[in-house]
């Protein structure tokens, strides 16, 4: 059983659960070069829309996210979630790769947009996290990738924002200033924060500060920030000025109404065989400070977070880390920022509030790794 696990602990939670961040792979088909087989034993294997366990816990809708950087993995993403298993495993968008120095990226992207299951597009991702420079998100030929590939295809009508309804919502604001003011980056002239697809920005805490100046020179791109950043949580010796730099970064990130965040990742910045939920708290107090209930949304980071906890066991610690919400700022983390940002669907045919329970899982590793997804 992993830390923090309780045989029997349930935690509920809203009607409407949206898992923004989980992932799918074949490896034969979209290599995990990064999973080293025996420290990450638990995930050293092929996960499909079958073995989801997201509709068993009560999700409403997921949103499955690149793991390989590929323009074949974003396709077969997107077939995944137009066919009859994705529906079942309640997938409802994809966040695919695009090559952001591909002069032609924004054709590229559009065409994964007209093609099978283009539909369920609703934003994109690089794996920023591996870059070395941790200046690389101001590079005009990198912002002008993302501009571009952002800006694909047909921008989303005002309505599909508001479908959660949420209109009006602290998390709904749009950053003031002209559109299209990405200055030397060549950002597109669609209404600020609203571009026709999302940003999913995957990095490490180091690399915060570039993001804030990329989300201010790209008004109207929405940006989502997974795993809040990948703060340091395995309460080590060294940590704690780490965090404080986190944190630093995080708040300067968080002053730009172009960007929402993800509470998800954060069992594997902590130690995986020996971790608590107090471990996590701080980073979550701390998001729930700067961004606001409005402006964060779960996210499972399955299978990933096989390597220190079940999928019931995060929802059981988030909920107790979520504890002092109210109904209407829980609704929002586990629902209604996802559906807004994302542009889902609204929920359909809802049943009572489901529990969720910790599973334990029989493998599990005892080392930290960087590099996961």
């Amino acid at each position: 059983m992993f830390p923090s696990e309780v045989s029997g602990k349930r935690a509920t939670v809203p009607h409407d659960v949206v898992d923004a961040h989980h992932h799918l792979w074949v490896r034969s088909r979209a290599p995990q070069d990064w999973i080293d087989p025996v420290t990450m034993a638990a995930i050293d294997a092929d996960f499909t829309p079958a073995d989801l366990p997201a509709a068993a816990h009560g999700v409403t809708a997921t949103v499955v996210v690149q793991s390989a950087n590929l323009w074949s993995q974003s396709r077969e993403l997107l077939a995944i979630a137009a066919s009859d298993g994705g529906r079942a495993a309640r997938i409802r968008g994809v966040v695919g790769w695009a090559d952001l120095l591909d002069p032609d990226v924004g054709d590229r992207v559009a065409a994964l947009r007209e093609g099978p299951g283009g539909s369920a597009l609703v934003g994109l991702r690089t794996q920023v996290q591996a870059e070395p420079d941790p200046a690389y998100l101001d590079r005009d030929d990198v912002r002008r990738g993302i501009a571009a590939a952002c800006s694909a295809g047909s921008v989303r009508p005002a309505a599909a924002a508001g479908s959660a309804g949420a209109a009006g919502s602290a998390g709904s604001v749009r950053p003031a200033g002209p559109a299209g003011s990405g200055g030397a980056a060549g950002a597109g002239s669609g209404a600020p924060g609203e571009s026709a697809l999302v940003f999913d920005l995957v990095v490490r805490a180091d690399q915060l500060p570039a993001c804030a100046r990329l989300a201010a020179a790209l008004p109207e791109v929405s940006f989502v920030l997974d795993h809040l950043g990948k703060p340091r949580l395995d309460a080590r010796t060294g940590a704690a000025p780490a965090l404080a730099a986190w944190k630093q970064g995080l708040t300067e990130l968080a002053a730009r109404p172009n960007v929402t965040a993800k509470l998800s990742g954060l069992v594997t910045e902590a130690r995986w065989d020996d971790w608590r939920t107090g471990d996590l708290r701080p980073a979550v107090d701390h998001a729930l400070e700067v961004f606001g209930p409005e402006r964060l949304m779960f996210g499972s980071d399955w299978p990933v977070c096989l390597l220190a906890s079940g999928y019931g066991g995060w929802m059981t610690t988030l909920g107790d880390l979520l504890g002092g919400l109210s109904p209407d700022e829980s609704a929002a983390v586990w629902a209604r920022t996802a559906r807004r940002v994302y542009h889902l669907e609204p929920a359909h045919d809802l049943t009572e509030s489901k529990p969720t329970e910790s599973k334990p899982t029989d493998s599990k590793p005892t080392e930290h790794k960087e590099g996961h997804v």
